[in-house]
């Protein structure tokens, strides 16, 4: 065998087997905020929106689809890596088809929490709002399938679970509503917790079986959380307080996670760390191709997001070397190296479901 279709067929071979680790999920369901809104928020109002640009600058078709982000999302990356479609929809879409129905959609939207709080003023879609679409996809989706077929495929499907960060950051942090309720954040991360478990089991009731819930990232290295502290005295540093805040909160998630699947008959219910990689990014750059971690590439990369980015504000050239899109959320690139990670720490971990 000459010595090039030999290299190729082993790759082949490697590549074979690499995909054989992945579980076969029936489909992918995505719940929570901005970090997974795949468009929901462009059918509801809310200040909270991305479908203009520069938003979508390298998402195929250049076009703003409502994430928030300059490309594509964890969602897009997961379902991918899956076999499944290449992006995810959002269940608002007045364009929604059979297929969609039966692979997967997302319910998340962005400015959405735990906390009931959160959405009053932003009109963004509260998380109990989300399990009322997700009820009405389950009657289509027996619609289309019949019931016995859709009870395996809801307890087939991948449900990612994507909150938190919008509840302290707009409740305890920046708008100190909750902070003047619980005597310390450890109280407020119970409140959340206990909003999040009540979730949790909503979805279990609905079909849910195989959840990955994600932790809080590294709230105090995003660039809007630096500048509210510092202002423009240029100090780039995270803030640590709030960091170890997230980090507590992420200590109890992990405790909690297993006994609520020993509670759940035939569930898998894994803890998601999406923290570490973020701060490694911070801290590693250089591993990832990135030249800033603390500013976003759209305008000053410190205070735009949402309706201050747009097609007026200046944007850098090469987003895959910012770690951040806006100052808020990550980047295509970003994202791309977080599903990577969840790929091989958690996706994985669901052989055999």
């Amino acid at each position: 065998m000459a010595p090039a279709l030999l290299f190729l067929t082993l790759a082949t071979i490697c590549n074979l087997s690499g995909a054989a680790t992945l579980p076969k999920f029936s489909s992918i369901l995505i719940f929570g905020d901005s970090t997974v809104d795949t468009g929901n928020n462009n059918y509801v109002k809310t200040v909270f929106r991305s479908d203009h640009p520069p938003y979508g600058r390298d998402f195929p078709g250049h076009v703003p689809t409502g994430r928030f982000s300059n490309g594509k999302l964890i969602p897009d990356f997961t379902a991918s890596i899956l076999g499944m479609e290449e992006t995810v929809p959002p269940v608002l879409s007045p364009s929604l088809t059979d297929d969609d129905i039966r692979t997967g959609v997302c319910f998340a939207s962005a400015g959405s929490g735990y906390d009931v709080m959160t959405t009053v003023a932003s009109g963004a879609i509260p998380m109990y709002e989300q399990l009322e679409l997700f009820q009405n996809y389950i009657t289509r989706l027996r619609g289309i399938v019949g019931e016995e077929e859709a009870k395996k495929i809801l307890g087939r499907a991948f449900i990612i679970v994507s909150s938190g960060t919008n509840d302290l950051i707009y409740n305890y942090y920046d708008i100190p509503t909750r902070r003047y309720q619980f005597n310390s954040i450890s109280g407020y991360h119970d409140y959340l917790l206990s909003s999040l478990q009540n979730f949790v089991q909503e979805l279990y009731n609905l079909g849910g079986r195989l959840m990955a819930i994600a932790g809080l990232p590294p709230i105090g290295c995003l660039p809007i959380q630096i500048v509210t502290r510092y202002g423009s005295s240029g100090n780039l540093a995270c803030l640590e307080d709030q960091n170890s805040d997230c980090q507590a909160y992420n200590k109890k998630l992990k405790r909690l996670l297993p006994p609520l699947q020993s509670s759940l008959p035939g569930s898998r219910i894994l803890y998601a760390d999406i923290y570490d990689p973020l701060s490694d990014m911070v801290s590693q750059p250089q591993k990832y191709g990135f030249v800033e971690t603390h500013k976003g590439c759209c305008g000053t990369g410190v205070v735009e997001a949402g309706s201050t980015c747009n097609k007026a504000t200046p944007t850098c050239g090469n987003a895959s070397q910012f770690m951040f899109w806006d100052a808020i959320h990550p980047s295509e690139s970003a994202y791309k190296f977080l599903t990577e990670y969840l790929e091989k720490n958690i996706i994985s971990r669901f052989n055999p479901i």
